[in-house]
């Protein structure tokens, strides 16, 4: 675990370089809480994996992530020439944005790092490589400071003693550094504000159980863990007074599309008249996206909700399965989109592109 100094808070890296190494190393997610293990990752295939399998999840630990290993696949490369090197990282960069279809960030990260190289077209293959790196690691660093920019905005819209419900893991794990929906929660407890959260467990893949609550525990964060359908109950007994989320990409609108259960969470919000803010780099936000019609909902093996956390099938065998592991949530019913730029406001079509 590294510490973040500034504010006392220690923080675990999700997502390392090793260079010497040629290797990536990554906290696989899968494991948690019952095991803290680091894979040592090489090969390409091995990336896509661990980014398609969730054992790097978040949006932007799979930026940082894509971008790591997109470097790290150009600088195996053996071409001796620009076209031949562009071809290579095509190849790389195609292969490894298959991976996940909803989180925008692993697009954005891939397309920085094309968008860096054709600008270093000109220049020696060696040199190429060493300004890829360069690139991967600015937004490795920009993420950090990007949380911290999150956090401090949020912070500034929550009260001293709050409950705060949050939904999925919008972390350390997930980011940089702090986290996106947790980062004021990080910074807010080390200046005192000693926030009670509720952590929604997030089925099927329990990251709010597994990863939420642990990071949160570790940190020595009061932290109070719910299954989904204990939302409204604890609503309606006063016990939360802000939702924070994350999100995997924002449409121009303002439709948000996040881990499975967040829609509903805004509707319950709604109901009970308490502010909904959805915590996002401006990475996140994809503004050739219209609405949240036109996001592509990945979905994953009913495996999930059948066997995948039970010693014995918890279903009848055979049985239908729908396991969308996103949904939309409808713009009309977010508060507030917050930025390391600023808060956005409805009208979200209007306000979300002056942003940038």
């Amino acid at each position: 675990m590294d510490k973040y100094y500034d504010l006392g808070i220690t923080f675990i890296e999700s997502v390392k370089l090793d260079d010497c190494n040629n290797t990536l190393i990554i906290l696989d997610q899968t494991l948690l809480p019952n095991e803290k293990i680091f894979l040592e990752v090489k090969k390409l295939e091995d990336i896509w994996e661990a980014i398609h399998s969730l054992r790097v999840r978040g949006a932007p630990a799979i930026g940082i992530t894509a971008a790591f290993g997109i470097y790290l696949w150009t600088k195996a490369s053996s071409a001796t020439s620009f076209e031949n090197l562009f071809v290579d990282f095509k190849k790389g960069k195609d292969y490894l944005a298959s991976a996940r279809p909803t989180a925008v960030n692993l697009f954005w990260a891939l397309d920085r790092m094309e968008n860096r190289l054709n600008a270093e077209k000109h220049k020696e293959i060696a040199q190429i490589k060493v300004n890829l790196k360069d690139e991967a690691e600015k937004i490795h660093f920009e993420d950090a400071h990007v949380c911290e920019a999150i956090g401090n905005n949020t912070l500034s819209l929550l009260q001293p003693g709050w409950g705060i419900l949050t939904h999925c893991n919008a972390g350390t794990i997930a980011t940089a550094r702090l986290g996106t929906a947790l980062a004021p929660i990080y910074i807010g407890n080390a200046r005192g504000y000693d926030f009670k959260v509720f952590a929604d467990e997030t089925r099927p893949l329990l990251q709010g159980a597994r990863l939420t609550a642990w990071e949160l525990k570790e940190a020595s964060v009061d932290v109070t863990l719910i299954c989904d359908n204990m939302a409204s109950i604890v609503m309606k007994q006063g016990k939360i007074q802000a939702v924070l989320v994350g999100c995997d990409r924002i449409a121009a609108n303002g439709d948000v599309a996040n881990k499975i259960g967040t829609s509903g969470v805004a509707i319950l919000a709604k109901y009970y008249n308490i502010p909904f803010y959805v915590c996002a780099p401006l990475s996140t936000i994809d503004l050739k996206c219209k609405n949240g019609d036109e996001i592509d909902i990945e979905l994953r093996s009913g495996e999930e909700i059948t066997s995948k956390w039970y010693s014995k099938p918890m279903a009848p065998e055979g049985v239908k399965t729908y396991n969308p592991c996103f949904d939309v949530t409808d713009n009309k019913i977010i508060t507030a989109i917050i930025t390391e730029k600023g808060i956005v406001y409805p009208p979200y079509e209007e306000n979300l592109s002056k942003i940038f």
